[in-house]
């Protein structure tokens, strides 16, 4: 995978935390730190969507198909989609 570089300005609070987080042996260096932590960003932001459709599909109640129908729906929705 490609890196770029990026310029960021924390407090010096915010570099005492990164830098005794390093110190701690819980990373390297600093970009480790970041990375982690954009990678937890991301992992939240995903469960977050996932879990907001489940409460709108449990919310839209029962569905009065059938599970052939709804699979039917949903082979028909990709084709229309050019996903299957």
């Amino acid at each position: 995978m490609a890196t770029i570089r990026k310029t960021i300005t924390l407090t010096e609070q915010q570099g005492a935390w990164i830098k005794s987080r390093i110190t701690d042996g819980g990373f390297t260096n600093d970009s480790e730190y970041v990375r982690d932590l954009i990678r937890r960003d991301q992992e939240r932001t995903e469960i977050e969507s996932i879990r907001a459709a489940l409460i709108k599909g449990e919310e839209s109640g029962v569905s009065s198909r059938t599970p052939d129908e709804i699979i039917a729906a949903v082979i028909e929705r990709k084709k229309k989609n050019a996903e299957l």
